[in-house]
């Protein structure tokens, strides 16, 4: 799993807000759930020209889990929250238009990153559990953008969750929906099934 550094800037100039670093349609419109999620706080982008820059810029870039990774670099270029603290975290969830923090797929992987790289995780509340499985490291798991924002203020401190537990209705068969990432070799296992094609694994 390659890490995505999310860098923003607020500049003088046009205003205007602008993503760059090959992103895919569902990224770019992450502009659009930033700004309605701040706007649902009470905070409003800067009419300055704002850009934001998914690094490294050669790599294409895809799905709505960059909507909170994108909102936290601009709370911290807006000087709302603390850039060093924030860079100890890495981060992934889909924006709703209110600042509710919706699912988004791959929390594990990206928690099991976060504990090689020595950092903690800000996902998702409902994905808390999942991430926990990971391992030792902190994970942030708020319901929304405001409650995030409180807890790195220290008003509503969010507590650690717990490793979340096996579902007693869960299928005894193996299941391709629990499978996280390995989307290659996932792809390769649904084509084989489907044309009953044969399949070698090495």
């Amino acid at each position: 799993m390659q890490s995505i550094d999310v860098q923003a800037q607020i500049t003088n100039g046009m205003p205007g807000f602008l993503v760059v670093g090959l992103p895919d349609k569902a990224v770019a419109e992450s502009r659009e759930r930033v700004r309605s999620s701040f706007y649902a706080m009470g905070l409003s982008l800067p009419a300055k020209r704002v850009a934001v820059n998914l690094a490294p810029a050669d790599v294409q870039k895809e799905g709505s889990h960059f909507d909170l990774p994108i909102a936290l670099a601009l709370l911290g270029a807006m000087e709302v929250l603390p850039r060093d603290e924030l860079a100890r975290f890495a981060a992934l969830g889909e924006l709703a238009l209110d600042g509710q923090i919706a699912s988004v797929t791959g929390v594990l992987p990206a928690a099991i990153d976060a504990v090689s790289r020595e950092r903690g995780l800000i996902c998702p509340a409902a994905q808390g559990g999942e991430a926990a499985w990971a391992g030792p490291l902190e994970i942030i798991a708020p319901q929304s953008l405001l409650v995030l924002i409180n807890h790195f203020k220290g008003t509503q401190i969010l507590s650690q969750p717990a490793p979340a537990t096996p579902r007693d209705d869960a299928p005894s068969h193996a299941d391709l929906a629990d499978v996280r990432g390995q989307e290659s070799a996932r792809r390769a296992l649904e084509i084989a099934a489907a044309g009953a094609h044969n399949l070698l694994l090495v």
